[in-house]
């Protein structure tokens, strides 16, 4: 059991990323987080003791939230400030109903899926591949930046890493509801300041 639990968790978490991000082009990587994400909920799915209905349990305190969209509020104005500035704002000012399209999709087509994998799936197929205490919250972080392994880009992988300690975090408190709000308010942050350039695939550059 532990064996194949073990080639599952290093499949999914360190061969298919790698696999991706080296071989598979840009413009296909949404289509890959479709299979990724339908593969995933095929093992959620058959995971003993899982039940669909945790998906909705668990609270949705405002304090958090609030908190964690002023943290993500600065952190993004700074970054966008240090690396593009002229990037800041563009989809708001420029391309106001882009922008609205993505406020409306995004917590569907992208945070649902991907806090499905790594945080259900993560915490309740593979808990017990994982270590105990902060080490299992960190493992988390890293196997999600290393998902985005795919945009090549270190100012990705910070965010991403960052916002996984977040969002594993609230999800392990609070349930998953809580983490996928979270997850949404970041992306609308973020493509709101304008560092929606770096998570776009058509800027995707391999360093090879």
């Amino acid at each position: 059991m532990y064996k194949r639990l073990w080639a599952e968790f290093l499949l999914l978490f360190l061969a298919v990323p790698l696999l991706v991000a080296v071989f598979l082009p840009p413009r296909r990587l949404f289509a890959a987080l479709l299979v990724f994400s339908l593969v995933g909920l095929v093992l959620l799915a058959r995971t003993p003791g899982f039940r669909w209905r945790e998906l909705v349990s668990g609270g949705l305190p405002w304090r958090p939230v609030m908190l964690f969209a002023l943290v993500t509020a600065l952190a993004s104005g700074a970054v966008i400030a240090v690396t593009r500035p002229d990037a800041a704002f563009l989809l708001p000012l420029e391309r106001p109903l882009v922008f609205l399209m993505i406020v409306c999709l995004y917590p569907i087509l992208s945070a649902l899926p991907q806090e499905l994998i790594f945080r259900p799936l993560f915490f309740r197929r593979y808990g017990r591949l994982l270590p105990d205490g902060r080490g299992a919250l960190f493992l988390n972080a890293a196997a999600f930046s290393f998902a985005h392994l795919m945009y090549w880009s270190a100012t990705v992988a910070a965010m991403t890493f960052a916002g996984g300690l977040f969002f594993a975090q609230a999800y392990l408190r609070h349930g998953f509801p809580l983490a996928l709000l979270l997850h949404a308010v970041a992306g609308w942050i973020i493509f709101g300041f304008g560092l929606g350039i770096y998570f776009y695939s058509g800027n995707v550059v391999r360093p090879f």
